[in-house]
């Protein structure tokens, strides 16, 4: 199990600073949509470039937070089952929901989207609008977040077992539950 923890670290490590990124797109986003707001009512001008570049911010912020949201054991669940149950359910609900449902889904779509990039990419597809940017650059995020997602998956996947095993003392930690406010 050992090597399985240090391949978990890893990742972690890898999702945090993939979500250190997708917090600058976030940034980033609001800042250029800020200027081309304020550019396109102040100056009349107005450029396809930079709002196509907002949109890719977004699809940054999107597909490469998503693992580090996981990673951060923020996603949605179920609340009312997840709640209500011991911390060792907690973990097998976990546990069987990484092997049946994110896992095989996040595969499936790594593996679906890698040949929209790769057609985007071998016809060097740009932008129907006046100005506008390469859309392979974009494209690659899908394969990319959901790898990403998978990795990270799989990590949680590793922490849970180790748990269920007695190998991690932080069980609370892992599977901590907030209520969502109202």
């Amino acid at each position: 199990m050992g090597p399985l923890l240090a391949f978990s670290r890893g990742v972690d490590k890898l999702n945090a600073a993939v979500g250190y990124l997708a917090n600058w797109a976030v940034f980033l986003s609001c800042a250029i949509s800020a200027g081309n707001a304020f550019i396109r009512y102040g100056l009349s001008y107005s450029s396809n470039a930079w709002l196509e570049v907002q949109w890719y911010l977004f699809g940054a912020t999107v597909m490469l937070g998503a693992s580090y949201t996981l990673f951060k054991n923020e996603h949605v669940r179920v609340d009312i089952l997840y709640a209500s149950v011991s911390v060792r359910t907690r973990l097998w609900i976990d546990v069987l929901g990484f092997i049946f449902f994110l896992l095989p889904a996040t595969i499936l779509l790594a593996w679906m989207t890698w040949p929209f990039f790769l057609d985007s990419f071998i016809r060097n597809e740009g932008s129907p609008n006046a100005g506008g940017l390469l859309r392979w650059p974009v494209k690659i995020l899908m394969p990319i977040g959901f790898f990403l997602l998978t990795l990270q998956g799989l990590s949680e996947l590793i922490k849970r077992v180790a748990l269920l095993r007695g190998l991690q003392p932080d069980a609370e930690v892992v599977v901590e539950y907030h209520r969502p406010e109202q």
